[in-house]
């Protein structure tokens, strides 16, 4: 069995990274901000029983870490964390650039939402998000990685773009390897 969650903060690359290990292992792919956002930015009803659903069965990747209501479930049945603890620096340009294509080309997003340029003023907007969380993100991983709870838990902690390139790179060989080498467990088994 393998269950992934890619977890960091807004703007590192979780998703990205998540879609590529699904597609890799030959596994579900759960975009958790899709289950979570409603139209008008609210949160589905929902979404914890979607969460619960989405994760219940075997073979499936995550996209957050996140999300206080659904974490411990997420965290419960994931055999595998995946923990992109990128530099302010690298994540700030990436939320930025992320954020500027989807104002300036109206892209919709979840549920009809749309992110513009005034959103940016919003203090839960994903570019505020990213800067104000990056630190206590990275402290709630480490924490919570020193719960007993989630001992048995296969992490693999990438720090850099590069260090995340290399590893994703492995991908492909690691479903012929079961495994390959990159920390995760045998999604073949």
């Amino acid at each position: 069995m393998c269950r992934v969650i890619v977890g960091g903060v807004s703007g590192s690359g979780k998703s990205t990274l998540a879609r590529r290990i699904a597609t890799a292992l030959d596994l579900r792919y759960v975009e958790i901000d899709a289950l979570y956002h409603g139209p008008g930015w609210r949160p589905r009803p929902s979404f914890a029983l979607d969460v619960d659903s989405a994760t219940a069965g075997d073979g499936w990747v995550v996209d957050s870490d996140g999300y206080a209501q659904v974490r411990d479930l997420v965290w419960s049945r994931a055999d595998s964390l995946v923990w992109l603890d990128l530099p302010r620096r690298v994540v700030m340009s990436r939320v930025l650039r992320r954020s500027f294509a989807r104002a300036t080309y109206d892209r919709s997003l979840w549920n009809g939402n749309r992110e513009g340029f005034r959103d940016w003023l919003d203090p839960e907007h994903p570019i505020r998000w990213a800067w104000v969380q990056h630190e206590p993100r990275r402290a709630s991983i480490q924490a919570r990685l020193a719960d007993p709870r989630w001992t048995g838990l296969h992490v693999v902690r990438l720090t850099s773009s590069r260090s995340a390139r290399r590893w994703a790179s492995r991908l492909p060989s690691a479903r012929e390897q079961g495994g390959g080498g990159l920390g995760l467990p045998d999604c073949r088994a």
